[in-house]
């Protein structure tokens, strides 16, 4: 962070790419998730005089648009000031006129829920026993990631991947995981070695539409990769039976995160 009256000696594009830091910096002290020596710190002004000052600075921008800028008026003024929604919008709005777009690795997000008791004991995760995804070669990280987290959230008793899925560790994996992935059980497994004592079904077009479809109190669910869809193999594996999310686009495409978002929903509804 920078007191606000030096921002002025510096030139405009310099100006811009610091202020969007300082917001970045701003949010991460809002959240709790600063680094360590980078909490806000003036004395001699409040966090939430300096954001609206740093803001101020922003609004006189002659690049920032006349919309953006009515956006970040309407936060100063508003009557329950949101310090982190304010902070964001800004830092938004630079980047966009920096002509740097976020990625998704630049989302700044609050510290996963804690985990453990206040004994230091960890927290018995709740699940629907003997309730599986098994992720066949599935490629990117940020999709497993996705769908580890979705695992947890709506109670999947554990994540099975087929040998060739991609590594649950790997950085985007993490970060779309939320988590998710570091209490999860999961294991690789090869196609052949599933349990057969629980139905096994495939998520795959061409199938019983999913509001017709009766879903088993228990079973694994097999989600195929992003290009190619679930193999012949797990097809004949599949006794279970195939289930379709109806569509009416044009493309009729979903990423296989979101498809198993549906799923795993629908899932849990019936079982409820």
């Amino acid at each position: 962070m920078i007191p606000p009256g030096k921002l002025f000696q510096i030139k405009s594009e310099q100006r811009r790419r610091k202020l969007a830091l300082c917001f970045g910096a701003l949010e991460r002290d809002i959240l709790g998730c600063a680094e360590s020596g980078c909490e806000y710190h003036y004395p001699s002004m409040s966090r939430k005089e300096y954001i609206k000052t740093l803001s101020s600075i922003v609004l006189k921008d002659p690049l920032l648009p006349a919309d953006a800028a009515k956006e970040i008026s309407g936060l100063m003024q508003d009557d329950s000031f949101d310090e982190l929604r304010l902070c964001n919008s800004v830092r938004n709005h630079l980047l966009k006129i920096i002509g740097t777009l976020p990625a998704e690795w630049d989302l700044i997000i609050a510290p996963h829920a804690e985990t453990r008791d206040e004994n230091g004991n960890l927290i018995k995760r709740k699940y629907y026993k003997d309730l599986y995804v098994y992720a066949e070669d599935i490629r990117s990280p940020f999709n497993l990631g996705s769908i580890f987290r979705t695992a947890e959230a709506l109670g999947a008793e554990k994540v099975l991947l087929s040998p060739f899925c991609t590594d649950p560790a790997h950085p985007r994996a993490v970060r779309s995981g939320m988590g998710c992935i570091e209490i999860m059980p999961w294991e690789r497994v090869p196609l052949d070695d599933l349990r057969t004592d629980i139905p096994i079904f495939v998520l795959e077009t061409g199938g019983t539409p999913m509001d017709e479809f009766v879903f088993p109190p228990k079973g694994i669910v097999i989600i195929g990769s992003e290009e190619l869809g679930v193999s012949p193999a797990a097809l004949k594996k599949a006794t279970y039976g195939r289930v379709t999310i109806p569509m009416k686009g044009i493309k009729a495409s979903l990423n296989v995160g979101v498809a198993f978002g549906i799923l795993m929903n629908e899932w849990v509804s019936q079982l409820s």
